[in-house]
């Protein structure tokens, strides 16, 4: 059944794994097979072979970059990544070696400003649109950056001149920009309202609400060769 599915993505969406490297996506992308998760390169070739429950990008850790144990920071650095096994938390580094394992005291305090998106999910008459303003006059179109259309808005956060929505119409989900421009089409049955496209500029989508994959914004889907 996995390889059926693997099989079906590839044809379905186009995928070409002898894509040049895109310099704006990570080099090396999460990816589940057989309910564990490894890493793959952006050809869908396996570089860190899945064995943990839980595989993040290789990102920033803002609690390890400012950990009261000098040692301990640099493995705050995106050169890391964090995983779980057996309900243990570790860092790796690219080559999927073990380098850090959480402790408790080794957790600082991350201190972040908020930043108030200035698009926002607006519902009317059950249906949901955007805005940016504070004040809506709701007898017309000229206040609303998408007039009210959706089932569902979800502005994600990252740009926040700029973001990436995600929005569900007719039961399926997609993405949307502010002009209400489709950037991906509405063919998913779910598309995670998480960090991947601030963290990887990828959107993390399933056909069936159970498994999932990572698109980029012109909707090539990364996943590995042989599943």
């Amino acid at each position: 059944m996995k390889k059926l599915f693997s099989l079906i993505l590839v044809s379905f969406f186009g995928v070409a794994f002898t894509q040049e490297k895109d310099d704006s996506l990570p080099a090396l992308i999460p990816q589940k097979i057989n309910q564990m998760s490894g890493y793959i390169n952006q050809q869908g070739k396996i570089v860190i072979e899945p064995e943990y429950h839980i595989a993040m990008f290789f990102s920033q850790d803002c609690n390890l970059l400012n950990s009261p144990k000098k040692a301990v920071r640099v493995f705050g650095s995106a050169n890391y990544a964090t995983v779980e096994k057996n309900n243990i938390s570790y860092r790796i580094n690219k080559k999927g070696k073990r380098v850090y394992r959480y402790k408790k005291t080794d957790i600082g305090k991350c201190s972040q400003p908020y930043v108030v998106q200035k698009y926002k999910a607006f519902v009317l008459n059950g249906a949901y649109g955007l805005v940016s303003k504070e004040d809506i006059d709701l007898g017309g179109y000229k206040d609303f950056d998408i007039y009210p259309q959706y089932q569902m808005l979800y502005v994600l956060e990252s740009d926040r001149e700029n973001p990436m929505i995600v929005a569900v119409k007719n039961d399926k989900f997609g993405i949307v920009d502010k002009n209400n421009k489709i950037v991906i089409p509405f063919v998913y049955n779910d598309i995670k309202t998480n960090l991947s496209w601030k963290t990887a500029n990828l959107f993390e989508v399933s056909t069936d609400g159970k498994d999932y994959f990572f698109v980029n914004k012109n909707n090539h889907a990364y996943l590995a060769k042989k599943l």
